[in-house]
């Protein structure tokens, strides 16, 4: 994979990109691969109620911190990819952005406590929701952003790989017995935490960030700069992180615990991709603004069939391996998870795609409401299909809403861009 990006880089950009790539694999191994590790462990010593009962909680706290995110992580990150030799505008970028994300962790607190105080289905679990929660305020204070935008990764590799290593300690050290699981929230969210003040600490004294009182212009700027890609986040975990959530709310925690299994597997698939995806959109995005668009095409082209052909090669390997993968790790009891994740296992090939097509493309060019409207509808389809294949098919039934919606973004996307003169197939005009 690497050789092959180097290919589609200049040698002096080559360099930068290939540090953040190394740096963005390191975080991913830590994001996805560490976890994985304790898993076997946690399904086995929880079981699939308790373990069911922790993940269905992270799922609800995950829409807390997609809130904090307000899809700073693609327009904060392209705005500083622009001026990031500019110390003055680094610092009211900054400042700005980690104002309105406070803000927005304290309502989403004041929310929560509304939804544990009104809702007996989440009441009486109300320990856990308020444990996980921690998870929100490190995520708000880790600025992941500043790092991609600034082009250097290798910060929220090593703290991110800190905190995951200090969660997989503590999950062996402290939980042996199914009563441990509220231990679980605990170490998560103590682990965000740490990450995110030295993250904070960091970019502080680093990269000589000044604390400038934010302007209501300002706020007002970034608050605009971001609402596409935030309510673009939003449907994107309408069918991601509210499969769990829907199939928790109409079934029980014990298929939640199925489910989320084949799920973590393939989103730790899915994570191989991250890193050169994160590593090329300040890249893309510096080259839209200079380059004219025939040389950004070309790219994105090539970009195109190297992530095809790594997709369809995890794809294929999960769904012939998915029998041993469940069996060997998780053992007999989770039977169950085997056909999720054949059913999932598509999803590595249509997200390597609609990376591609979307985030490095769509958002790069500046069609970012038409990747909002694309992703709403494959949202608002995924809801629809959940609910009436949960009745139906319950675990297996939310996993074929996942397949299919993701199939359909995919492939919207890909129209849209042939419509708009952005040829990923065929050939170009002036070819």
């Amino acid at each position: 994979m690497i050789s092959n990006i180097k290919n589609l880089i200049k040698r002096n950009e080559y360099k930068k990109v290939f540090e953040n790539i190394i740096s963005l694999t390191g975080l991913q191994f830590a994001s996805y691969i560490l976890p994985l590790i304790t898993l076997p462990y946690l399904t086995f010593v929880l079981g699939p109620d308790k373990f069911g009962l922790t993940q269905y909680a992270i799922s609800l706290i995950t829409y807390f911190q997609m809130f904090t995110d307000y899809g700073f992580n693609l327009s904060a990150t392209r705005e500083l990819a622009i001026v990031r030799e500019d110390k003055v505008k680094v610092s009211e970028i900054f400042s700005s952005v980690m104002f309105i994300k406070i803000c927005l962790t304290v309502l989403s607190l004041i929310i929560l406590l509304a939804i544990i105080s009104f809702i007996p289905r989440f009441g009486s679990d109300a320990d856990v929701y308020l444990l996980t929660f921690g998870m929100v305020i490190g995520y708000m204070l880790f600025p992941t952003w500043l790092f991609q935008g600034l082009e250097y990764m290798k910060y929220t590799s090593i703290l991110n790989i800190l905190g995951k290593v200090i969660f997989t300690v503590f999950i062996f050290l402290c939980i042996h017995h199914s009563s441990d699981y509220l231990l679980v929230p605990i170490i998560n969210s103590i682990g965000y935490i740490i990450v995110g003040i030295l993250g904070i600490y960091i970019a502080l004294t680093r990269f000589d960030i000044k604390i400038i009182r934010p302007t209501s212009a300002n706020i007002k700027y970034h608050l605009k700069e971001g609402w596409h890609v935030f309510v673009s986040t939003i449907a994107i975990n309408m069918y991601t992180t509210t499969n769990t959530f829907l199939l928790g709310l109409l079934t029980n925690n014990t298929l939640v615990g199925y489910y989320s299994i084949a799920e973590k597997i393939t989103l730790a698939v899915n994570g191989l991709f991250t890193p050169v995806s994160q590593a090329l959109f300040p890249f893309i995005s510096r080259n839209v603004e200079k380059k004219d668009d025939r040389t950004n095409i070309l790219f994105i082209r090539k970009l195109t069939k190297l992530a095809a052909v790594l997709g369809l090669i995890f794809s294929v390997g999960l769904f012939i391996f998915a029998d041993p993968i469940i069996s060997i790790i998780f053992g007999a009891e989770y039977h169950n998870s085997i056909i999720i994740l054949r059913v999932l296992s598509i999803l590595p090939l249509m997200v390597s795609l609609s990376n591609v097509f979307g985030i490095q493309t769509m958002i790069t060019f500046n069609y970012k409401e038409a990747f909002t409207r694309i992703v709403i509808l494959g949202g608002i389809i995924d809801i629809i299909l959940g609910i009436t294949l949960i009745t139906l098919l319950q675990e297996v039934g939310i996993a074929i809403s996942f397949a299919i919606t993701e199939t359909f973004i995919t492939v919207a996307m890909l129209l849209f861009l042939q419509n708009h003169d952005i040829k990923i197939l065929g050939k170009l005009s002036s070819e």
